[in-house]
């Protein structure tokens, strides 16, 4: 494969999963079981005729170049891609100078999730969101729950071809106020997820994002014109994490962070703990103090039991007194509202009042047993709750530049 990125180095990373190509889609389908990791990908809502190619559709945000070639400007990447190749993703094609999305709609997985599942705690508790998404990533996480979409090209799944109206639609059918785009990476399927929430609004439904947070300001700033919430996978606090096990940066994802913080939409980060990778005090307590510094008390922070999987199978499940301890840390730097995630029925997976530490949501697994936050108060002190609490809240929310 031609395509370089910026710095010149080849992209050659899904040459060796071409070979698993013909079984990719029969594990998707039909391979995929409930695991103890958060926001796994399924397929129970996705009905229609299969896909037999790709969904050609105009790129957005990407720049001509001589010699028929095309910068994208979508992801920090800024993939250089030559006539007929495709940037590092795998579903963004150069034809003739002019930039292509191949999977506008193409969905290979839905399914009505808890938004707990997503996970979003503090986003209207309780309720569902039609969870979707489409191949591939722009990352490769060696830790992936969702490889078998996320690391492959389009037509290397079965899709099922669902325009943005349609999927309002069938959201509504659900009696889902939310759509979530989420499992594999959303950001590659840009325009889909942009006009699909931009429908959505009209309809009275909200859309999240569920996402890596690897996107340039000017795309992240148009696409939060229309978005209700997001959530951030905050991979780790070090550059050689993010170099050696994503395949990424830590510096773009922490602009993000900032810009969502100025843009003010309501956000929600999510470390997944891997052992002796990113589970050190020191690090944790870093990245805590970055939080509380940078994006404030408020913004709650997710610390998830790790489950070997993907290229990382020789490291245990994380042990609950890790995340145990991650939490502490992070309460004890100043976030607020910080979560055990992956273990059901532990109280880190509750929400307690910052003021008066009343127990305001309990929940065990994805399911909310009760929620006596009222009116976005503590029902206990009557102090003000960070988050959304109602469809009318989300809907209300607009960018603040």
């Amino acid at each position: 494969m031609s395509v370089r990125s910026k710095s010149g180095c080849r992209l050659t990373r899904r040459q060796v999963l071409a070979a698993g190509a013909a079984c990719g889609a029969g594990v998707l389908l039909h391979g995929l079981t409930a695991r103890a990791q958060q926001d796994v990908a399924g397929t129970g809502e996705l009905e229609g005729l299969r896909l037999k190619g790709v969904v050609r559709s105009p790129a957005m945000f990407w720049e001509g170049l001589p010699d028929q070639q095309v910068r994208c400007v979508l992801c920090p990447r800024e993939c250089v891609v030559a006539h007929d190749e495709r940037g590092y993703c795998g579903v963004r094609e150069n034809q003739g100078g002019k930039y292509q999305t191949l999977v506008y709609g193409a969905l290979c997985s839905a399914n009505v999730d808890p938004i707990e599942k997503k996970p979003l705690f503090h986003y209207l508790p309780g309720t569902t969101a039609f969870s979707v998404a489409t191949a591939g990533c722009n990352m490769e996480c060696k830790f992936c729950q969702n490889w078998q979409i996320s690391q492959y090209r389009p037509e290397q799944v079965e899709s099922v071809e669902v325009p943005p109206a349609r999927l309002v639609e069938l959201c509504r059918a659900r009696g889902s106020p939310t759509l979530a785009y989420t499992y594999s990476e959303p950001v590659v399927f840009y325009e889909y997820m942009h006009d699909a929430a931009a429908l959505g609004r009209q309809a009275g439904i909200g859309s999240v994002i569920i996402s890596n947070g690897f996107i340039k300001e000017k795309p992240l700033r148009q696409l939060c014109q229309h978005l209700t919430g997001v959530k951030i996978d905050f991979k780790a606090f070090s550059e050689r994490f993010y170099r050696e096990l994503c395949s990424g940066e830590l510096k773009p994802v922490l602009s993000t962070l900032e810009t969502l913080k100025e843009i003010g939409i309501w956000f929600e980060l999510v470390v997944l703990i891997v052992p002796t990778q990113n589970d050190s005090p020191q690090e944790i307590e870093q990245m805590s103090r970055w939080v509380v510094r940078h994006l404030g008390p408020n913004v709650p922070m997710h610390f998830t039991r790790f489950h070997p999987t993907y290229r990382v199978t020789n490291l245990p499940p994380t042990p609950v007194s890790t995340l145990e301890t991650c939490r502490k840390i992070a309460l004890d730097a100043g976030v607020r509202y910080v979560y055990a995630g992956n273990v059901p029925m532990h109280p880190g997976e509750n929400t307690y009042c910052h003021s008066c530490q009343t127990e305001l949501i309990r929940r065990i697994g994805f399911q909310v047993k009760f929620n006596r936050v009222a009116d976005g108060k503590c029902y206990n002190c009557g102090t003000a709750i960070p988050g959304v609490w109602s469809q009318e809240q989300a809907l209300s929310f607009r960018p603040r530049t």
